[in-house]
């Protein structure tokens, strides 16, 4: 018996209704990009292993998928580095390629190896497929598709403020209103990290505090204290736990704690300026909050950091993220080069906009018009009619046999087909085509000489 077959965990298929959704929230998405003057680049699905790893922090390591070796890849095991059962060091040895875990990293390898062909700042999006080893579940897979911009070559705030104009403008076209732009700055947490003592724990510091809306304060002073921050630290950071009131009210409470910090107070000054700008341009749907536990556990954000939470009727995490990284390209040998990025999450959004019934209803018409087959004369008629709208745009097709009419009109229903048109014997010789209204469930007869009304009539 042939085996039932299945796909991995975390990935999918998907259906003609899901990929006509998924590429309208593409579309915009690029759209938008283009708008803000980002050019689209792509780089390969897999990267050598050297220039991945160690770039986002141990965590992140354990979530790259890594590519076998082609061929006799255990022939450069010897059997003592076997019998070690040390899995970092095996790995090394028959694997030197990894599957990309998202799209910021080979962004700056792409930028080192082609700067003398780039112009700053370099403003570029790409839309690709990443894989993680994560744990599937609600909104997170192991196969997912990022969309990210970023811009290379300015240290300029002005490019921060025009993501969080750029995620509004997203968000504005998806309809999708509610959204919270949470904003924090790399310094500020080192600036927290210097204040109370831990500033040799920053790393630790900022992966557990990132937690804190998954496992709560204790969970998170619990694995501080696994991490070897004190419990005086701790203390001293417990009341950012809770911080509150407005943005600039928060601003005020972080320059007061982080007054002996200069890198501190210099992040500070940093949020003030893209909190205070975007007030004066304002936004049109999303809003923008300060949140001091943001830190999103990567390795190289040296500024501001940016993570979009959906609407909060939605269960969902975050839909967005990215932030300011001074220092990325240097790990490939292009120093003072710094850069910021966000990233969209299409499969989150993809699931809060089916939630919330937001996209347009018209979406799934794959087909406009379906020409019923009566034989072999009617149906080249029909084709040559089918021709003549197809040249004007419509979508439309002829059913390829000349099946029953109960089965034709079954078909039409079930993709959702507005007119169906019906040319028979009688259409034949009266040189005619009837156009059935699938929604009205009323009929028009038109001339062949007629096939512009009908269009225009669409």
């Amino acid at each position: 018996m042939a085996q039932k077959p299945s796909i991995p965990k975390g990935t999918r298929d998907f259906t003609p209704a899901e990929v006509v959704k998924r590429n309208y929230i593409f579309d915009i998405i690029k759209k938008n990009f283009q708008t803000y003057g980002f050019q689209p680049i792509e780089t390969p699905s897999f990267e050598n292993s050297e220039t991945l790893m160690g770039k986002y922090g141990d965590e992140g390591d354990r979530l790259i998928f890594k590519i076998l070796n082609s061929g006799d890849y255990l022939n450069k095991v010897d059997d003592s580095l076997y019998n070690k059962k040390d899995a970092n060091t095996l790995t090394s040895k028959i694997s030197e390629k990894a599957l990309r875990y998202d799209l910021t990293v080979p962004f700056a390898r792409y930028v080192v190896m082609h700067q003398n062909e780039i112009d700053f700042p370099f403003k570029r999006y790409q839309v690709q497929p990443v894989w993680r080893a994560d744990r599937p579940q609600k909104g997170r897979f192991r196969e997912f598709f990022q969309c990210d911009a970023d811009v290379v070559g300015s240290d300029s705030l002005l490019q921060e403020v025009e993501f969080v104009q750029l995620y509004d403008a997203v968000f504005a076209d998806l309809k999708l209103e509610g959204v919270n732009i949470k904003l924090n700055n790399r310094k500020i947490l080192a600036g927290i990290a210097e204040v109370i003592g831990a500033k040799d724990n920053l790393i630790d510091f900022t992966v557990a505090l990132d937690k804190l809306d998954k496992i709560g304060d204790e969970g998170v002073k619990k694995e501080m204290l696994e991490k070897g921050i004190s419990q005086t630290a701790i203390d001293k950071a417990e009341p950012l736990f809770s911080l509150t009131g407005t943005n600039l009210e928060q601003l005020s409470a972080l320059e007061n704690l982080l007054a002996n910090s200069e890198e501190g107070s210099k992040g500070v000054n940093e949020l003030r300026f893209i909190i205070k700008t975007i007030a004066e341009l304002e936004l049109q749907t999303a809003r923008l909050s300060i949140d001091v536990t943001l830190a999103r556990g990567l390795n190289y954000y040296t500024g501001a950091i940016f993570e979009v939470a959906a609407p909060e009727k939605v269960q969902m995490g975050s839909i967005g993220g990215g932030g300011r990284y001074d220092d990325l390209t240097g790990i490939f040998g292009l120093k003072d080069v710094s850069g910021v990025g966000i990233s969209f999450g299409l499969d989150r959004i993809y699931l809060v906009l089916e939630e919330l019934g937001l996209f347009p209803e018209a979406i799934e018409q794959s087909l406009q018009v379906l020409c019923v087959n009566f034989g072999e004369k009617e149906a080249l008629a029909a084709l040559k009619l089918t021709t003549q709208l197809r040249k004007n745009g419509i979508k439309a097709d002829v059913y390829p046999s000349s099946a029953k009419m109960q089965k034709q009109m079954k078909y039409a229903n079930n993709r959702n087909v507005p007119y169906v048109i019906l040319i028979g014997e009688q259409e034949l010789a009266e040189n005619s085509f009837v156009v059935k209204d699938m929604i009205k469930g009323s009929q028009q007869t038109y001339s062949s000489h007629q096939v512009s009304d009908f269009i225009n009539s669409l």
